[in-house]
């Protein structure tokens, strides 16, 4: 439950902020009796209750230490250079894991860390045990950097749940039991590697008739770890409604998530319609599964196609280091619209 504090402004019980920072009840009252990062107010029935600006502190802490740094190095710096920390910290990263890896795809997806995680989350999917599998990725969540949860554990686990349906070892209410699980996590992702200090937005959906919504949710998680402020629109979006969102946003891209089917010619052209809508500085990429089904359509547009993860993350590191000239608008021209408000596309 988030209340509405008297002087303006949200205030959330433990609960909440545990969920959206990462760190346990107990080391956050840790930190709180220790080092005093921040100073939580109190409800009638004396419970602690945090503002805003108290989670994102914290949840820049939380980062900042798990690079390497002990809280009490950092529990008295402000906000502002904790921001700069943290971001300094994702770009060196960032380089080095690119300058590791040369043309071979991340070496978090056989970590065995990660790996651990991903037998565990596998056999309670078998189980149909939903609090296990819960609880696991949990963990994972909290023990793995975003990258390697997501590269290591959430995508194998997904395409393994796919090999294994297809070979009949595994049933739809498998599947399903996974999926309101996996949702919950990647949902907790985005909105607790979110920043609302971000400089760089991206708008994550996937076009008309895709209803497939897993690959556009990791994609989304993948961004928010990446440091960008994520509008995440969902599934079966028709073209103007993504081109708006793209521009009340001012978003530097947007990226869509195409599953199934993989010749669909009509797809051709929403994404010709979406390009047409786009400024031309708003980067357009297009992954997923069906993604180079579509390849001839993409480079006549000029999107990018994303082959996984880490060529998303490589796209959005080269925006980052690019500089928009897109002066500022008061108002974002709204992307003209079909005469039929029934149509779709």
């Amino acid at each position: 439950m988030t209340i509405r504090a008297r002087a303006g402004g949200h205030r959330h019980p433990m609960r909440v902020v545990t969920r959206r920072t990462g760190l346990s009840a107990d080391l956050l009252r840790a930190w709180e009796s220790r080092y005093k990062v921040v100073k939580p107010s109190r409800s009638e029935g004396g419970q602690r209750l945090y503002s805003d600006a108290d989670i994102e502190r914290l949840r820049l802490l939380y980062r900042a230490t798990l690079a390497g740094r002990s809280i009490g190095q950092v529990a008295e710096l402000s906000t502002e250079v904790l921001t700069a920390l943290v971001r300094q910290d994702a770009e060196a990263d960032a380089e080095a894991e690119v300058a590791s890896q040369g043309p071979q795809r991340s070496v978090l997806v056989t970590s065995p860390p990660a790996a651990g995680y991903l037998t565990d989350c596998l056999r309670f999917v078998e189980r149909l045990d939903a609090p296990g599998l819960d609880a696991t990725l949990r963990r994972a969540a909290v023990a793995l950097p975003a990258a390697a949860l997501l590269d290591g554990v959430v995508v194998p686990l997904l395409e393994r749940m796919g090999t294994r349906w297809r070979e009949g070892t595994l049933r739809p209410v498998h599947g399903h039991l996974a999926a309101a699980v996996l949702r919950r996590l990647l949902e907790r992702v985005i909105e607790s590697a979110s920043s609302p200090l971000a400089t760089r937005n991206v708008v994550v959906a996937t076009p008309v008739g895709q209803v497939h919504e897993f690959g556009a949710l990791v994609v989304a998680a993948a961004a928010a770890a990446e440091g960008w402020r994520v509008t995440y629109l969902g599934t079966d979006l028709p073209a103007e409604d993504i081109a708006e969102a793209a521009a009340r946003t001012r978003a530097r891209a947007v990226a869509l998530s195409v599953v199934f089917p993989a010749g669909d010619a009509t797809l051709e052209d929403k994404l010709r319609r979406l390009r047409a809508l786009l400024p031309k500085d708003v980067t357009l990429a297009v992954g997923g599964a069906a993604a180079s089904a579509y390849r001839a359509v993409l480079n006549e547009i000029g999107a990018a196609r994303l082959d996984d993860l880490e060529a998303f993350r490589a796209q959005l590191r080269t925006l980052r280091r690019t500089r928009t000239a897109r002066a500022p608008t008061p108002g974002a021209r709204r992307p003209s619209r079909p005469p039929d408000p029934q149509r779709r596309g």
